[in-house]
């Protein structure tokens, strides 16, 4: 039990949770693809067709005037995709019957990012020719998804687990009119700097250094260089005192470091780990929070290593959202560092608490 508590600290790259454990309690989700020709990116580079992957849970529900009015979009983390959520840590305290995102009244949305999953990305045949996408170019990816292909014009409820987090603050002043509310889970609404970005960089610099990455031209995975970056991701997710208590030897937590290697290198691609780790480059919701409208719950945990509280950005910055409120969760035998983000268990009372405070009457 103890290696399997000890996977929950890297959920912002790999719910380690097998994807349909929780299915037969809500509808079969079911997947599609959305083409989006000659799209163009912020940096002024096109794709001559963006391929979207997305998963949905339940159907629309429309109102009298043909609107959909129950889409709830959930976006997820770095490296991940959309069908990490379907894990019975998340989906199964959430879309089963009576949940509190019950697929039976909901339209969930799960979305792989641009460069992450069954979506586009290098490791499909451009490499590091592939556009140098960013943050704000997945969002207006998404965005044209739900309005263009699934005909929401309007969402419930926008919300997301760390890059997805981030992804959240980006929509609610990108599209400020366009959901009901939002929740951003690990995250903060400030630039990427300070030990948050040189961990980044450093990730990317350890596989760029490595002879056999071949500037992305490699033939085999650049091990080497990779092993240095996965230990950049390892620390960043990880929570110094769960992983004492779940790995108290060196040999358990030897094991655990093995197996956990193990599993990441059968799961990533060097080039879409340098493309996924810089996508944040740009990220810096700080001038704009003022025009987020959406009432906006930010939950973060206390010993989340990524986003650590004793930087004191947030208290700052949620100030200037309107209707926005920050939840710091203690540490405690529950959480699990950043990979908390994936325990609705932990903070799904707020959920709830948003859901009411953002409940329209029935007409």
């Amino acid at each position: 039990m103890a290696f399997s508590r000890l996977l929950l600290f890297f959920g912002c790259w790999l719910l380690l949770q097998v994807p349909g454990q929780a299915q037969t309690r809500y509808p079969t989700p079911v997947e599609g693809d959305f083409a989006l020709p000659q799209f163009r990116f912020v940096s002024g580079e096109t794709l001559p067709t963006l391929t979207l992957h997305y998963t949905t849970v339940g159907q629309p529900r429309q109102d009298r005037s043909g609107k959909i009015v129950n889409a709830v979009v959930i976006m997820h983390g770095t490296t991940g995709a959309g069908t990490n959520f379907l894990s019975e840590q998340f989906a199964g305290h959430l879309f089963a019957p009576g949940q509190l995102l019950d697929a039976a009244k909901y339209f969930i949305i799960l979305p792989d990012a641009i460069g992450h999953g069954q979506s586009s990305r290098p490791s499909h045949g451009l490499r590091m020719q592939f556009p140098k996408y960013t943050y704000d170019d997945m969002v207006v990816a998404n965005y044209r998804l739900l309005t263009e292909k699934l005909g929401v014009a309007h969402a419930r409820l926008v919300m997301g687990t760390s890059m997805g987090g981030m992804e959240t603050w980006v929509w609610g002043y990108k599209y400020p009119d366009f959901m009901d509310a939002l929740l951003p889970l690990a995250s903060l609404p400030v630039e990427i700097a300070g030990r948050n970005r040189m961990l980044r960089k450093m990730a990317i610099d350890l596989i760029e250094m490595d002879p056999e990455w071949r500037g992305g031209a490699y033939t085999a995975q650049p091990k080497t260089g990779l092993t240095g970056a996965l230990s950049s991701l390892i620390f960043m997710t990880s929570s110094p005192r769960q992983m004492q208590q779940a790995a108290p030897t060196r040999a358990l937590a030897e094991a655990a470091l093995a197996k956990t290697e193990a599993r990441l290198f059968g799961s990533l691609d060097a080039n879409d780990f340098i493309y996924q780790f810089d996508a944040s480059r740009d990220y810096n919701p700080a001038p704009h929070l003022a025009a987020i409208k959406a009432p906006l719950f930010a939950i973060n945990s206390a010993d989340d290593q990524v986003n650590p509280p004793e930087l004191g950005v947030m208290e700052t910055a949620i100030r200037k959202v309107a209707k926005g409120r920050y939840i710091l969760l203690p540490i405690s035998d529950q959480t699990v560092g950043h990979g908390t983000h994936s325990v609705p268990a932990i903070w799904g009372q707020y959920l709830q608490e948003l859901l009411a405070l953002t409940e329209k009457p029935k007409s």
